[in-house]
């Protein structure tokens, strides 16, 4: 139960994160390609492979603050950063074509998905 309540919170303060930093990108940069995304993806990315390296190679943090900061925060920041971490991790452990498959798949059937609810969502119209 300890562990819900932690993502849940983590999840709203990621969230808000997401709302506000991808709205400053997109003052800065315009709405002409997705900065703001982008920029939320790459940085989640980043934060995830830092935290959890550090979380588990160098300190002892504790497994509900690790879900917190990477389940909750993290990911509601993006889930994107946890799609290129473990995909990192397949690479890490030699098993390349998984990692890749990893990618394509991933990207592919998303983008699939996304158009599949854009024409289901038309239908609802």
């Amino acid at each position: 139960m300890i562990k819900s309540l932690v993502v849940f919170i983590g999840g709203g303060i990621g969230s808000l994160l997401r709302y506000l930093m991808s709205g400053w990108v997109y003052s800065l940069m315009g709405a002409g390609f997705p900065y703001g995304t982008f920029a939320v993806n790459i940085l989640g990315s980043l934060v995830i492979g830092f935290f959890l390296t550090v979380a588990e190679d160098r300190f002892l943090v504790s497994p509900d603050f690790r879900v917190f900061v990477a389940i909750g925060i993290i990911g509601g920041f993006t889930t994107f950063s946890t799609f290129t971490y473990e995909t990192l991790g397949l690479f890490r452990d030699g098993s390349f074509l998984l990692g890749a498959a990893n990618i394509v798949l991933s990207l592919t059937v998303a983008l699939l998905a996304a158009w599949l609810g854009s024409l289901l969502g038309k239908l609802v119209i």
